[in-house]
């Protein structure tokens, strides 16, 4: 039989080596430990300006700025692709050649376009995005923005004509968009395409599907006011997100909203509008009429999973009123709202 006996030197020698192997296993763990508590806490937030409004990231658990910078790459991409002011966009192209000829575009452009057409399908028209025209005649933004008056007040001058308004409303159709794979045409030469009630939302979801490809779960997007949430946050809680109190200049919330890994979006009267003889004219408006609703609403708010969806709908219900907006969202899975009205209540859907 052979001897069971262990020389001393052998001894010693695994001892040693069962003494390195236990002390690089700890700082192995030490240092995962270390990393996963430091990942935890790091946080990163920054802003840039697309698409004519602020847009705002905060990223959790990691100090990474690229991650963000990559969705700033992506807004400016976006942007020279879709939209309506400058130039050599796929969408201005396309305004270009209205009535004329197809032009060719991107396939991210054709994915809108195809978005905008279903919600035209959906709204039965309150929805459309050749609404181009029209919006430009209104031209809210810059009315409103450079008004000296508190309250946006400015003279009866800066209404457009009811003929124009009658003129313009008669080429808005979203059925006269024509896809053809990547050839896109407008049939109608007096349509104009503005994808303004969908695009951050679009553009919103597109930067979400990149961060969580890259392994971020946690963080949200405010694109505009089009708030997504990625995941829930850093301590595992749900996120709070304030609905603006109507025309409270100073940005106070008139309610809030709890949500994880979902999009938060609001279309608001108050949001660009200007006053004549201290009447509202805003910018959501009835294509039927060309004029801005009065339906006594002030705003609604979309919870859905896609910000786009949320774009749209927040527009949708509100062209719909509260009865048929409320009808509508309870008959949509995984969508709830919040409608304000002009007296400041607060009506919400079912699952909220």
């Amino acid at each position: 039989m052979k001897s069971q006996y262990i020389h001393k030197d052998d001894f010693n020698m695994k001892k040693k080596i069962s003494f390195i192997i236990t002390i690089c296993l700890i700082s192995v763990l030490l240092y995962v430990f270390t990393n996963l508590h430091s990942d935890a806490d790091a946080k990163v937030t920054k802003s840039g300006f697309y698409f004519d409004t602020i847009i705002s990231i905060t990223l959790y658990g990691t100090a990474d700025e690229s991650y963000i910078d990559q969705c700033f790459d992506m807004a400016s991409q976006y942007e020279n692709l879709l939209s309506n002011t400058i130039d050599n966009s796929d969408i201005s192209r396309i305004n270009a050649n209205a009535g004329k000829s197809a032009v060719e575009v991107s396939d991210d452009t054709v994915e809108i376009l195809k978005a905008g057409i279903k919600y035209g399908e959906l709204s039965h028209g309150a929805f459309d995005i050749t609404i181009g025209n029209l919006s430009s005649l209104w031209n809210f933004s810059e009315i409103a923005e450079n008004t000296d008056s508190d309250d946006n007040e400015v003279d009866a001058s800066y209404l457009p004509p009811d003929e124009e308004i009658a003129s313009i409303i008669k080429h808005i159709d979203y059925t006269k968009i024509e896809i053809d794979g990547n050839k896109v045409k407008l049939l109608d030469a007096g349509a104009k395409l503005d994808l303004g009630g969908i695009a951050k939302g679009f553009i919103a979801d597109k930067m979400k599907a990149y961060l969580t490809s890259q392994g971020i779960n946690s963080g949200f997007i405010n694109l505009g006011g089009n708030v997504l949430t990625l995941g829930e946050k850093a301590d595992a809680t749900d996120y709070t997100i304030g609905i603006q109190r109507p025309f409270d200049e100073s940005g106070n919330t008139i309610t809030t909203v709890e949500v994880k890994d979902k999009s938060v979006v609001t279309s608001g009267i108050y949001e660009r509008y200007y006053r004549v003889n201290g009447k509202i004219y805003h910018h959501i408006l009835d294509v039927s009429t060309g004029y801005p609703y009065d339906n006594g609403l002030y705003s609604v708010t979309i919870i859905s999973d896609s910000s786009m969806d949320g774009d749209a709908l927040s527009t949708i219900c509100f062209a719909l009123g509260l009865d048929k907006g409320m009808e509508l969202i309870e008959s949509l899975d995984d969508v709830e709202a919040v409608f304000v009205t002009d007296d400041y209540e607060i009506i919400s859907s079912s699952g909220v």
